[in-house]
């Protein structure tokens, strides 16, 4: 389970005499154990910001990030074991085979090279990689790469998964299999907590979703709760209700 209470976090004006700028305004969520938990808001709303605070690439001024009970700011490290994380970057060491990027992760991890290996064929089978696993990665196209980072990032077996847009830039089929991988996620009790600006994909997975415009919490709760509390029977219509402005439609 991950706890954000009360995140801000700011950064410095483009001139001297800026006032600084806020990403993150007083976020608080939780993302349960067996659910799915979306992020969304339009490009620029604090989603990004919100997952690197959440997974500790960085440090929030206020409030505070814990993760099965352990706070980001007293063990850092006890947090990053209990992660796997697909951040915004993609990179893959373009050398090596997929096999071999995920293999130097579960090395990374302290896993045994027979436990990698087995880690490796159940994930490669769920993510459907068999065909080019061992191909070295450099060539790949966008959803190989994906499915590579996923696979990377999940070969330690980490009960929390937080992935930042991750089907931006797949085709239709891959979109398709990899929301079958996150049910499964979650249908074996991991909690999932992913960031979209993309309607149809919240809708399509999440058991909870966080509304987020202007680096604050705009509102959360199922996708009936947010359509009830919007007086909306169209999810997008009460998206665009709960941020007031059409800003969502065209992010």
């Amino acid at each position: 389970m991950i706890v954000a209470e009360h995140l801000r976090k700011t950064f410095p004006g483009k001139g001297k005499n800026d006032a600084p700028v806020v990403a993150v305004d007083d976020v608080s969520f939780t993302a349960r154990d067996g659910q799915i938990t979306g992020l969304l808001g339009p490009n620029g709303a604090g989603k990004t910001t919100t997952m690197r605070m959440l997974y500790t690439l960085m440090t929030p001024e206020s409030g505070s990030v814990t993760v099965d009970g352990i706070d980001t700011r007293v063990d850092a490290n006890a947090v990053r074991r209990a992660l796997g994380v697909l951040p915004d970057a993609r990179g893959v060491y373009k050398r090596l085979t997929a096999r071999e990027n995920i293999r130097y992760f579960g090395e990374l991890h302290g896993l045994s090279p027979q436990q990698s290996d087995q880690r490796i064929a159940s994930l490669a089978a769920a993510l459907q990689m068999e065909d080019f696993l061992d191909r070295r990665t450099e060539g790949f196209s966008q959803g190989q790469r994906t499915k590579t980072a996923i696979a990377r990032a999940l070969i330690h077996s980490p009960r929390n998964v937080i992935l930042d847009e991750p089907t931006n830039g797949l085709d239709v089929m891959t979109t398709r299999g990899l929301r079958s991988f996150l049910k499964h996620l979650r249908d074996e009790g991991h909690c999932v907590v992913f960031s979209s600006h993309i309607m149809q994909e919240v809708a399509a997975l999440c058991d909870r979703i966080v509304i987020i415009a202007h680096g604050r919490v705009m509102a959360e709760g199922s996708p009936d709760e947010l359509r009830e509390q919007a007086h909306e029977s169209n999810l997008e219509d009460a998206f665009v209700r709960l941020i007031g402005s059409e800003e969502g439609l065209h992010a």
